[in-house]
């Protein structure tokens, strides 16, 4: 993989000793390897908006969020690169469900989970994506710029659609990227009712909310 890209990683207080093991290989890749630790659990989509504002601080042109445990293929981050640099997209996306992407390791609940998720967030939203739900993306920078993320209010199963679906409203290119998506070998997925029932109620909200005019107004931001 090309040696340019530079890592951050939000650990909210991992018990694995997360922090420990990437504070350790920031003295071998000390220009390239990041951390932000903070001290409560607080949310998948909050880590992200955390990560998303660092690296607009830091002047990323090009900011990238993906799994840490290898379900996502660092390997694919050159083509989302590639989606975004120099083919017409400003939100590239690791899908799963166009041609050419799949998934490993799944058990069958778990597909029947993802993929009517999937078709269920197309049909109320009626966002052109096959994939709204996928965690492994590249932004451009105006792209974040251009969202209000402050205003961003699901931290589970539904950031990753309410994410693209404010792109999508404020009239950004999408490009959806074929990857293989391998289900972590060590550890667990953090998959459960609780995360699905905010996925199905999520979706309805983002769909009503955006009906109203002041959901555009407080969706964009105006700094």
């Amino acid at each position: 993989m090309n040696q340019g890209f530079h890592i951050l990683v939000v650990d909210d207080s991992s018990p694995d000793g997360t922090g420990e093991i990437v504070r350790a290989l920031m003295t071998k890749y000390p220009d390239q390897l990041f951390i932000e630790e903070r001290h409560d659990k607080l949310g998948l989509g909050t880590a992200y908006i955390h990560g998303f504002k660092w690296g607009i601080e830091k002047g990323y042109q090009f900011i990238f969020e993906m799994d840490a445990d290898f379900s996502h293929n660092p390997e694919d981050l050159e083509r989302l690169y590639d989606a975004c640099k120099t083919g017409g997209a400003d939100l590239a996306i690791g899908s799963r469900y166009v041609t050419g992407g799949k998934t490993e390791n799944w058990p069958l609940d778990r597909k029947i989970y993802s993929k009517g998720g999937a078709l269920y967030t197309k049909l109320i939203t009626w966002m052109p994506v096959q994939d709204p739900t996928a965690g492994f993306m590249c932004y451009k920078r105006e792209v974040l710029d251009a969202i209000n993320l402050d205003e961003i209010s699901f931290v589970g199963y539904a950031f990753q659609i309410e994410m693209k679906f404010a792109a999508w409203k404020l009239g950004f290119k999408f490009k959806e990227v074929p990857i293989t998506f391998i289900d972590r070998k060590i550890g667990y997925s953090k998959m459960n009712k609780g995360i699905i029932k905010e996925g199905v109620l999520g979706v309805l909200k983002i769909q009503w909310h955006s009906l109203f005019k002041d959901y555009h107004k407080r969706l964009k931001n105006n700094n």
